[in-house]
């Protein structure tokens, strides 16, 4: 937000010293267009400087603020203008504005700005309206306040409506889109143009690489899947801008992996500008726009963060003594496992897994179970070390996965043959109306001319779109017996190891949940997290738990 301010002096007729009064201007507009416009303020501006000349007022400075509402005092000039006008050398006499509308539109708050200037010496004028410190003026300035602040909030509602209307009708509001989108003209209402999305396929190509960057990660790069931060580090490292061409931010990138615009779902009027508080449903306007993924992408790029919220899993899950804490759960009622102790007559301490509902609410929430804690750690580390890390066994685990991904692969060179043959058609149609014009069957007019470069858009667009896939389409890295061995080796190393830390590290990365009931213990994991550790496997000290005593206390670096 920007104001000026200016000390210009104006020749006045000549009196006496001791009847000279100062003000200061104060001219607003209440929107970015009047203010590009430029015709209320300069309009503001001759009015005002006319008045203090007619009554030998000199005016000593001008504060301008362009496109801001006055509903309250969070606008810069204003603020400038009461700590000036209220130092001990009291530089002004006056405030001098159009209407009082332009100083403020609340009623309450501006008599209450009104007393603070009198405080200090300083009168308000409108030189619309009827000012003064008579009983009459007093009453007339308060009605006008509450009318201005009235009309200011009937003026807000009719055009929340429209905007709601426009937005039920499928049409954009003039906001900045999101990434991977562009506002394009879809139909005019006389002098208004009405827009709708459509995908910018440059643009999203790189929502789809964040999205399987956050999810399985990048194997043309040798990329494991990544969290919020790093994601943002490796986009800002290889040169990827947002929207307004800046870096990318944390709080920026979750908005980005929860915005269901991608999968064809744009809401519209979800918060309240002034407040922030959520509207209701009914108020909420879902527009139907162009989906760039898949909706088993986008519900799982969801999963993950929810288990990955510092206010679901808390720091103690990762980094606390416990090997199982935040992967073992309860079978009966879904609920986790915590420690429970007991000794015996001998003075033996004994540590138990049991169902923390239970524990918690009682034996009428969840029957519950309970497990030594040493017999259900070696449970679970011997059948990984013998069973899944073992290299004949993961073959067969992942080889589902190896086919799903093949076919995967064949849709995007699919894909790449598309955009190939989008850009052949339009340079095959740039060549032929040049072709035109060099035979004289037409001529270069400026119907022509247009057609020309929207066809040199479309050619560039589509081999913008085509390079960018082929950039990021090496496919996944393939899984070889030797990889498999290595990775198997590695983990086997370090489940049978006594760093606690780092085995909680390595089984949080590989496991979902460990499901523990009456009589059976379930391990659960994904497929594609396998794949990804096996392409590219870590050294232990590559582990960073997911959250740490250093985390930000607001919500949007933690996600």
């Amino acid at each position: 937000m920007s104001f000026a301010k200016s000390s210009t002096k104006v020749t006045m007729p000549k009196v006496s010293a001791a009847k000279v009064r100062r003000a200061a201007l104060y001219l607003r507009v209440s929107t970015g267009r009047q203010a590009e416009g430029d015709v209320s303020l300069p309009s503001q501006r001759r009015l005002t400087r006319g008045h203090c000349e007619r009554e030998g007022w000199i005016v000593t400075d001008e504060y301008v603020e362009p496109g801001v509402s006055a509903t309250d005092d969070r606008r810069p000039a204003f603020q400038a203008l009461m700590d000036r006008a209220c130092d001990a050398d009291r530089p002004y006499d006056l405030i001098v504005v159009h209407a009082f509308s332009r100083f403020y539109r609340n009623g309450a708050e501006m008599e209450l700005a009104i007393r603070k200037l009198r405080r200090h010496g300083v009168e308000v004028v409108s030189i619309t309206q009827p000012t003064g410190t008579d009983p009459s003026a007093e009453m007339m300035r308060q009605i006008i306040g509450i009318f201005d602040e009235y009309t200011s909030k009937e003026n807000g509602k009719q055009v929340t409506r429209a905007m709601r209307e426009n937005a039920s009708q499928g049409f954009w509001n003039g906001a900045t889109p999101p990434l991977g989108y562009e506002a394009v003209e879809a139909e005019r209402r006389g002098a208004k143009i009405k827009k709708r999305l459509a995908i910018d396929e440059v643009e999203a190509e790189t929502v789809r690489l964040i999205f399987r960057l956050y999810l399985e990660g990048d194997s043309a790069t040798g990329t494991p899947p990544l969290g919020i931060k790093e994601v943002v580090k490796w986009l800002n490292s290889r040169g990827f801008v947002t929207k307004r061409g800046g870096t990318f931010g944390v709080g920026a990138m979750h908005h980005i992996l929860t915005n269901t615009a991608y999968v064809g779902r744009w809401n519209y009027n979800v918060r309240n500008k002034a407040t922030g508080e959520k509207r209701s449903e009914e108020e909420i306007v879902t527009i139907d726009v162009p989906r760039i993924l898949e909706d088993a992408t986008f519900e799982a790029v969801q999963v993950k963060l929810a288990a990955n919220n510092p206010r679901v899993s808390p720091v103690r899950i990762a980094s606390g003594p416990i090997l199982l804490t935040g992967l073992a759960t309860c079978a009966h009622c879904g609920g986790g496992m915590t420690q429970r102790t007991g000794t015996s007559r001998s003075g033996k301490v004994y540590a138990y897994y049991t169902c923390a509902s239970r524990a918690q609410r009682g034996p009428t929430v969840c029957r519950g179970n309970s497990i030594p804690m040493a017999h259900l750690d070696d449970l679970v580390l011997t059948a990984l070390q013998e069973r899944l890390f073992a290299p004949e066994r993961l073959a067969e685990v992942l080889s589902a996965l190896v086919a799903r991904r093949a076919a995967r692969a064949e849709a995007v060179d699919a894909r790449l043959v598309a955009l190939q043959t989008e850009v052949a058609a339009a340079e095959d149609k740039l060549r032929r109306l040049y072709q035109l014009v060099e035979d004289g069957m037409a001529e270069l007019d400026d119907i022509l001319r247009d057609r020309i470069a929207v066809l040199k858009g479309e050619r560039e667009r589509a081999q913008a779109a085509f390079e960018r896939a082929r950039a990021q389409s090496g496919g996944h890295a393939a899984i070889n017996p030797e990889k498999v061995a290595a990775f198997g080796k590695l983990m086997r190393e370090v489940l049978s190891s006594t760093d606690t830390p780092a085995r909680k590290a390595y089984l949080r990365a590989i496991l979902g949940a460990v499901e523990v009931d009456t009589a059976t213990v379930r391990i659960t994991g994904s497929r594609d997290v396998l794949h990804a550790a096996i392409a590219d496997t870590p050294a232990a000290r590559d582990v960073v738990q997911f959250t740490g005593p250093k985390w930000r206390a607001r919500k949007d670096s933690n996600l």
